[in-house]
């Protein structure tokens, strides 16, 4: 007697079908479609990045020998590799953009209420991170003579590490151009690295109650307002308040901003913020751009644990399709680390799910306790009667 389904369609189940059929036809992504829906190519993905398969045929293959447990997963058919990388190629990958968003609000309620600093503000962390790929087998995304590069640009919560919104675009696209396209609710306060240096857009922020926290550059042209007594503070060098000079950038930026110069101690140098937040300490200043490290850290495990370097299929949309589910099944695998009890690291969480995807086992209970007994049901009992003739024993089930 099975008492619960398979792990991974304990997984899958995490999607309402409805709202899942709603972005199908939202998308029309069934248009001219013949037997493979967009729920078998949906699942056919995501166990791409939860079970590890480095192509198509690993893929197909790897559904087709758990064939008799697919049942739980509503697909209708294990997809052929030809018909799985047509529906990538044509099919349309806005659908599965729209459903991380709608994965997201699912995680955004079971997600740690508050960051760990003392203040209100929403934090967020802004960064972009390059794929470099292959110009010969992905024309499409020429980034230099002989190079190929998409990038994948991200918005990070630090309300449980969510990533709340992610743009992809060839690797000629620069971060600040990106930057205006995402929307930032008024009080944030974005972390991010000096690649996102532009007084146009800081104005823009500043006029909107948007707050940053940044490197300056080295070349920054500015004169000194005010400063602030740091005698005491550790590790804090300057906290000066200060005006951008130069007539193009102060006509971009009429502003007060504050630099803040630190002391790195592990890396033994020095580190020039600039915000626009007046009223927080410095080492709170600092202490929230040392935070922004996490986003690098999110970068690093999506990388490592999911498949966005090596890539099932090599045109645009499937390229898309590809990404879009890796940033789902990091959505899943973050749910699963809010619900747990234990406190899992999400490369274990991952090594251990891969190994128990057809698994027959509660998941919340696993989650719980993935080495311990978890009360499977009993194994038929077996007999043994004599065969007459062999000299042997017969097993028969009861």
């Amino acid at each position: 007697m099975v008492r619960h389904s398979g792990i991974f369609s304990q997984v899958v189940s995490l999607i309402n079908r409805n709202v899942f059929n709603r972005l199908v036809k939202k998308n029309s992504a069934e248009r001219y479609s013949k037997g493979f829906n967009s729920w078998d190519q949906f699942v056919s993905m995501l166990f791409c990045q939860l079970g590890q398969a480095r192509s198509i045929r690993e893929i197909c293959g790897g559904l087709s020998s758990s064939e008799g447990k697919l049942r739980h997963l509503g697909m209708q058919q294990v997809p052929k590799r030809s018909t799985l990388s047509y529906a990538n190629a044509n099919r349309p990958w806005e659908m599965f953009r729209d459903l991380f968003y709608h994965t997201l609000s699912m995680c955004r309620s079971h997600a740690p209420i508050k960051h760990k600093f003392r203040f209100k503000n929403k934090l967020l962390s802004l960064e972009s991170t390059t794929i470099t790929l292959c110009l010969t087998m992905f024309p499409w995304a020429k980034f230099r003579r002989t190079k190929g590069a998409v990038k994948l640009h991200l918005l990070l919560d630090h309300d449980g590490y969510l990533p709340t919104y992610a743009l992809i675009t060839n690797g000629k696209k620069h971060d600040v151009t990106m930057a205006r396209k995402f929307t930032l609710g008024r009080g944030s306060f974005v972390a991010m690295d000096r690649g996102y240096n532009d007084y146009e857009l800081f104005a823009d922020w500043t006029e909107n109650g948007i707050f940053f926290v940044t490197r300056l550059k080295d070349n920054a042209s500015y004169i000194v307002v005010s400063e602030n007594d740091v005698s005491g503070k550790v590790n804090i060098l300057l906290d000066q308040f200060i005006e951008i000079t130069g007539r193009v950038a102060l006509k971009k930026c009429p502003y007060i901003l504050r630099r803040v110069v630190v002391w790195d101690e592990k890396n033994q140098r020095e580190l020039v913020l600039l915000t626009n937040h007046l009223d927080f300490s410095a080492r709170t200043i600092s202490d929230i751009y040392k935070e922004r490290w996490q986003i690098e850290l999110f970068f690093k495990a999506i990388k490592q644990n999911l498949r966005i370097k090596t890539f099932v299929g090599t045109s645009e949309n499937a390229f898309y399709i590809q990404i879009w589910t890796a940033l789902i099944s990091i959505l899943f695998l973050k749910y699963m680390q809010f619900r747990a009890k234990i406190d899992w690291s999400l490369s274990n969480l991952v090594a251990q799910l891969r190994w128990n995807l057809f698994i027959h086992k509660d998941l919340w209970a696993w989650l719980d306790n993935p080495y311990g007994h978890q009360n499977d049901p009993p194994e038929d009992k077996q007999i043994m009667l004599p065969f007459k003739g062999f000299g042997q024993h017969r097993e028969l089930a009861t």
